[in-house]
């Protein structure tokens, strides 16, 4: 019965893919890409990798679907058409690809029980973290303690990712408001009663629900990244629901760059306190007397200071986006 969903699955992943190559309509590829995402999380889940479902759950079934349609609002909704044959690009895939699974023939067969991964790391891991770590969830032991540094670079390159849509899209701050219709905004909401009431309710859950997500990532799926994540798709439901300007007053963009960067400088800043107190860099141990609770105190920083910075860097491009194009319109208005 499992080889059958994981066929099953496998079938529609291939489809969905291959409609997302050939469809010209944006919009119906944005659409597919949140399906693709949601299906990848099905297949995850039916692997056992459940912390890795939740994540492409919430960013690929989730915020990047808010993200391109905020990008498309720009770009347009129709494909531009193909102004040259693309055979040299197809000719350099398939030769990369070919490399590729030549390159695997020497691998160890998947799930195989002498593969070096299944020797050393991965018994490591399993045995041992309980009692060095303390942690129930291997996942969040490994991603947060064993391999801290590594998410350490992830959380830099995401902060950095949001420095770079600032430089490209960062909009000059302006004294006073465009002048716009009220009566079409108002109209506007009107038409969208039912998505505003019934977001109200929701909003709170969901942000209630992402806390839950930040502070129950030690014992079950989840954590800063996909915290950060389901904060982020709040706000940014606030955003397309009440528009722009609404948002902006209740949510300063301000703020959130500054967070951006205090969620980096708390994480790397645990680090640092770790060489003061005669440890390695992001060593937990001695955080304090007991080095399980040292070890939890530490996970607990750092996964506050990624929620932090993942769900001010989505919300910032977001804005940054939405606020080109409305930019746009309003130059076009005057």
């Amino acid at each position: 019965m499992e080889t059958l969903v994981d066929v099953v699955l496998l079938s529609f992943l291939v489809v969905i893919a291959i409609a997302i190559v050939r469809t010209k309509d944006l919009l119906a590829v944005v659409m597919l890409t949140g399906i693709y995402g949601l299906l990848s999380a099905s297949f995850f889940v039916v692997l056992d990798a459940v912390d890795v479902a939740f994540t492409e759950a919430s960013v690929g079934a989730g915020i990047s679907g808010l993200l391109m349609l905020a990008a498309i609002t720009m770009t347009g909704r129709t494909e531009a058409p193909k102004r040259h044959k693309p055979l040299l690009a197809l000719l350099v895939v398939l030769i990369t690809g070919g490399m590729l699974i030549y390159g695997t023939l020497d691998m160890p067969y998947f799930g195989s029980f002498d593969a070096p991964v299944h020797q050393h790391v991965a018994p490591r891991y399993i045995n041992d973290s309980m009692q060095e770590v303390g942690v129930p969830n291997i996942v969040t032991s490994v991603l947060a303690s064993y391999r801290a540094f590594d998410t350490l670079g992830e959380v830099a390159v995401i902060f950095t990712a949001g420095i770079g849509v600032l430089s490209l899209l960062a909009l000059p701050q302006r004294r006073k408001p465009y002048l716009v219709d009220e009566s079409g905004k108002e109209q506007m909401y009107k038409q969208h009663i039912v998505l505003r009431v019934i977001s109200k309710a929701l909003i709170p859950i969901i942000l209630l629900f992402a806390l839950y997500v930040q502070f129950h990532g030690d014992f079950g799926p989840g954590g800063g990244f996909q915290a950060g994540v389901i904060f982020a798709a709040a706000i940014i439901l606030y955003a397309m629901l009440f528009g722009l300007d609404n948002a902006k007053r209740v949510f300063s963009l301000s703020l959130f760059q500054l967070l951006a960067a205090i969620g980096l400088l708390l994480y790397a800043s645990v680090g640092v306190v770790s060489l003061f107190n005669g440890g390695n860099f992001l060593d937990y141990n001695v955080l304090a007397d007991d080095p399980i609770a040292g070890q939890h105190l530490g996970i607990l920083l750092i996964e506050l200071g990624v929620g932090c910075t993942v769900a001010s860097v989505m919300i910032i491009i977001f804005f940054n986006f939405a606020g080109r194009r409305e930019a746009q319109q309003n130059g076009e208005e005057r």
